[in-house]
């Protein structure tokens, strides 16, 4: 246990000397600021010549964050397989592998270690930038998402599952190739999640059927919409369950939760995907 520890600070202490770890936080805050700036703007809004009132700014504020925590999650996605698919491919090719592998340190070490750092630093940034958002935006509309946790919990999911299959591509490819692969398949299970919903609107099995299998496969569309519906207050998610299930098309407006057994499943899901990578990193010859 203590040699996983050690390689966690060691892949924490070397992620957190990367430029691109200080360009991302410089990045947040300034998302942070101007989001900020937009917010407070949402008060000079007329209607019929009169500002809005609380309501209808509490309203507006709950889907712009919406779009802005898309922005911050897919943010994450990237930034999560950039930091993971060269993880071990890259100590590979450069020997250093081999170095820490002729002591007596076991492959599983090594790879459950570089997992858990980097598992800290996504649940951070999560937790750090979903945090300083949502003070900014209570500071300016009053407004804060129904489940605030929820929210943040979630979009450190989608990073965890990425991370993970990156991780994963990492025994076997190198960093960009493994990168480019788990980045094309985020995507596509973002796009299988519309295609369930446009599948649940036509009543067409086979669509329903692909959704549903894209969401097992990566979940992290249902994470997403997780995240949707623990910002989204009432009475949007009344529109969306009165709009039928055609709304289940739209990835930024929810009615209903993500099931529990989803939610489990995206846990074992991350569990499997790791043993397998264990697996894999057991036989690759470095």
């Amino acid at each position: 246990m203590s040699a996983v520890l050690t390689f966690a600070k060691l892949t924490m202490w070397e992620a957190s000397r990367r430029r691109l770890l200080l360009a991302l936080v410089l990045m947040t805050l300034a998302i942070v600021l101007l989001t900020g700036w937009g917010y407070s703007r949402l008060w000079t809004i007329e209607s019929r010549g009169r500002p809005i009132g609380a309501v209808e700014v509490h309203l507006i504020a709950s889907q712009l964050l919406i779009l802005v925590s898309f922005m911050f999650a897919a943010v994450l996605a990237l930034s999560s397989v950039l930091v993971a698919a060269p993880s071990l491919s890259g100590d590979i090719e450069s020997g250093l592998a081999l170095s820490m592998l002729s002591r007596p340190v076991r492959r599983a070490e090594v790879a459950v270690g570089k997992w858990l750092g980097l598992a800290a630093l996504v649940v951070a940034y999560a937790a750090g930038s979903g945090t300083l958002e949502l003070g900014v935006l209570r500071l300016t509309t009053g407004y804060l998402p129904p489940h605030p946790f929820l929210l943040m919990a979630f979009i450190a999911g989608e990073g965890l599952v990425l991370l993970t299959i990156a991780m994963l591509f990492s025994t076997r490819m190198g960093g960009m190739t493994g990168g480019i692969i788990a980045l094309v398949l985020y995507f596509m299970a973002w796009i299988g999640g519309i295609v369930a919903g446009i599948g649940q609107a036509l009543s067409n099995a086979p669509l329903i059927q692909i959704g549903t299998l894209s969401k097992l496969l990566l979940p992290t569309d249902a994470l997403w919409r997780g995240a949707v519906w623990a910002m989204e207050p009432a009475s949007i998610q009344a529109v969306a369950r009165a709009a039928g299930p055609g709304a289940s098309a739209n990835p930024f407006a929810v009615s209903d939760p993500t099931p529990p057994a989803l939610v489990a499943w995206s846990v074992f899901w991350v569990l499997g995907v790791l043993g397998l990578a264990l697996w894999s990193f057991r036989g690759r010859e470095v």
